[in-house]
């Protein structure tokens, strides 16, 4: 089968979407023989898209791990001129408001339709909403006669980016349409989604990386020694909730003095503002906080290793694959009851949960669990069980092919 995958990032670019497509295409070409293509943006991340100074990838072909990649320019100069309008237009509900939105999001590329419409491929597979590329890819896909599978990765609570028709009409449109879980699907079936198109394919995790990995170096590694380790791995972005983090944990202080925090992730325009935050701390405080960003995807074995527990107080997931990451380590979790993270995390059983921008609760949740270790370790165990139960990145694989199969004509015996 020849796949290509339309896609907002590709390795070395971090991130949810971009870590499913990478591997999904690589297992695609090792363990199935399939000739996967990836299009994509020269973007490290999505503030790129409308973001000019920020610095960007080479465009054009390379291959990685047998998977053709090829980047595209984006014309974030254009989409920055429209930041100012879209604000006002979607303020006062301005009509075609939502157009406005989606040029000033992008990714703007010149000539991305055109390209995959003349694409060998049996099958486009775009993901992920709300960005103008899954539009491109409907239309250039249905436009060549070849179907269409859209990964959309919603997160409802986020009006501005998907309180948009056009989302829910390209979804209706397309062949079939992957959601991560029974959340996101039950959500575009109400707005109109054919239920025999929608399938539910969560995210992904690969064991191996770790296994072996001792706990005291990598506490060792990141200058952790002393305490329990409480840590945040995953984009450093205001909407992944850890300003709540840093609210909540003079209060775990206060229960648990020794306790140490990790923060770990991909920079981003709100690394700033963490900077700001621990300068402000006291020096008793900032010596018992290790900052580690735009660390490699081998890295992030030994920091889930330094552990005792996980804090991801997102509040806007289409599923969280750092929880997954977290499990197979046998880490417990606190998440928020936003979003599709209650469909994820089953609270009380492999995690907790908490009100999203709660620091007070989150906080207590953090005590919890670094006061009864018992616990802690069994609700990480259980994680561990399922996420190798349900979610190795070779059985996600195989669910996402047998979508793709299903949507290819049979050849025909002519």
């Amino acid at each position: 089968m020849r796949v290509l995958h339309v896609t907002q990032g590709y390795h070395p670019t971090i991130g949810g979407t971009e870590w499913l497509i990478q591997q999904v295409s690589e297992r695609l070409v090792r363990e199935h023989a399939d000739e996967v293509t990836v299009f994509t943006t020269n973007c490290w991340n999505g503030e790129g898209f409308f973001t000019p100074a920020l610095p960007t990838l080479p465009v054009g072909w390379s291959e990685v791990a047998g998977v053709r990649v090829r980047r595209f320019p984006v014309h974030s100069r254009v989409s920055a001129l429209l930041r100012k309008p879209q604000e006002r237009a979607y303020r006062h509900r301005l009509p075609g408001n939502e157009n406005l939105r989606a040029w000033a999001q992008g990714p703007l590329i010149t000539g991305l339709e055109r390209a995959i419409r003349e694409f060998p491929s049996d099958i486009v597979v775009a993901s992920s909403f709300p960005l103008l590329h899954m539009f491109a890819a409907l239309r250039a896909a249905h436009a060549s006669g070849r179907p269409c599978v859209l990964i959309g990765a919603l997160h409802p609570q986020d009006d501005w980016g998907f309180g948009r028709a056009m989302i829910y009409r390209a979804i209706r449109e397309a062949d079939a349409y992957v959601a991560f879980t029974v959340y996101e699907a039950e959500h575009v079936i109400r707005r109109g989604a054919d239920p025999r198109r929608v399938h539910v394919i969560g995210l992904g995790v690969d064991p191996a990386p770790h296994e072996g990995i001792s706990r005291d170096e990598a506490r060792r590694r990141y200058g952790l020694e002393g305490g329990p380790v409480v840590g945040f791995i995953g984009q450093l972005g205001h909407h992944k909730g850890v300003d709540t983090l840093l609210r909540a944990m003079p209060a775990v202080w206060r229960s648990v003095p020794a306790a140490r925090l990790l923060l770990a992730g991909a920079r981003t325009g709100f690394s700033g503002q963490i900077a700001t935050v621990l300068a402000d701390w006291p020096g008793h405080r900032r010596s018992k906080v290790s900052l580690v960003t735009n660390f490699s995807e081998e890295e992030k074995a030994s920091l889930f290793a330094a552990l005792d527990v996980f804090v991801y107080p997102s509040g806007y997931e289409s599923f969280g694959i750092a929880f997954l990451e977290a499990w197979v380590a046998g880490k417990p979790v606190i998440g928020c009851f936003r979003g599709a993270v209650p469909w994820v995390v089953d609270a009380g059983r492999d995690g907790l949960l908490v009100d999203f921008q709660d620091d007070i609760k989150l906080a207590a949740a953090v005590v919890l669990l670094l006061e009864n270790r018992r616990w802690a370790r069994a609700l990480g165990e259980a994680g561990r069980a399922k996420a190798l139960a349900r979610h190795t990145w070779s059985e996600v694989t195989d669910h996402f092919r047998r979508v793709y199969e299903d949507q290819v004509p049979e050849p025909s015996s002519h």
